[in-house]
């Protein structure tokens, strides 16, 4: 593994070019709306029925202790921490540099209300100076009220944990939102496996299912799904819509940067064609 990440085609890992992309004014949204924003790999902003979600942010420009290495994809920083509003709900699925960044979550502390993570989580961000009261922490399987018609059940995922040489210490998560309109799926990362369809009969179908799709391999396949069982696990989970994340910010992997998204789209397009040809 490590002669190939050393050894392998560095070149294809990162764009040639600047990312395309949009930046709207989060500050200023019409409550009405119904929105997703992707910052790249796995953080994302919604609005949802008027209340505002956040996930797994990290805009610090690196997924990584030492700054100068894991650094983002020129032009996906586009958002900063002082461009989000006030957050009602911010959820963070592990504490992996790449899903807890201690810049871009200390930043925020003024402006969220709740958080929402797995058991063991919130002592880095109690460390960070987060109000303990503040923090819900919670195993798998559990539900949360959060207010009336908006829910939160909490789900499995098959990952690990850690931010140095101890891992296991904290619990790796994913979440089924519920609001008054929507049932969304955040998966955070995981390999593949049962609980996708084990979650899919119990709360399914989904209008959208968030899924990690990226910085795969086969040396840790088991934590990390490949493209082609992503497409199986947005099935599994009975989704109307699928967005794949984990991809277009970061390199962590040995696999072209953007060889994620068209494995994906390929794998899609034939399951489209096998189960919807009119």
């Amino acid at each position: 593994m490590m002669k190939e990440f050393l050894l392998g085609d560095k070149a294809s890992r990162t764009p040639s070019d600047s990312l395309p992309g949009k930046k709207i004014d989060l500050l200023n949204l019409n409550p009405e709306e119904d929105i997703i924003v992707w910052f790249g790999h796995s953080s994302y902003f919604m609005q949802l029925a008027g209340k505002k979600f956040l996930v797994d942010p990290v805009l610090s420009g690196s997924a990584s202790p030492v700054k100068f290495t894991t650094r983002s994809f020129k032009g996906s920083d586009r958002y900063m921490p002082a461009d989000l509003p006030d957050i009602d709900y911010l959820f963070i699925t592990h504490d992996h540099w790449d899903h807890l960044d201690y810049e871009t979550v200390e930043a925020l502390e003024p402006k969220v209300k709740k958080v929402i993570t797995g058991l063991g989580v919130g002592a880095h961000l109690e460390r960070w100076g987060y109000n303990a009261d503040k923090i819900i922490e919670k195993d798998w399987n559990e539900e949360i009220l959060l207010e009336k018609d908006f829910r939160v059940n909490t789900a499995p995922a098959r990952h690990f944990s850690g931010r140095g040489f101890k891992r296991n210490v904290s619990l790796w998560m994913s979440y089924v939102l519920t609001t008054p309109t929507k049932r969304i799926y955040m998966g955070g990362d995981s390999g593949y496996d049962s609980h996708f369809k084990t979650i899919g009969e119990r709360f399914g179908p989904f209008d959208l299912v968030i899924l990690e799709n990226g910085q795969y391999d086969k040396s840790w396949k088991y934590i990390h799904m490949m493209p082609e069982e992503v497409v199986q696990a947005a099935k599994d989970l009975h989704a109307k819509q699928l967005f794949p994340a984990h991809w277009g910010k970061f390199s962590l992997s040995n696999h072209a940067w953007n060889e994620p998204i068209k494995r994906l789209t390929e794998e899609a397009r034939k399951r489209i064609c096998l189960y919807y040809t009119p």
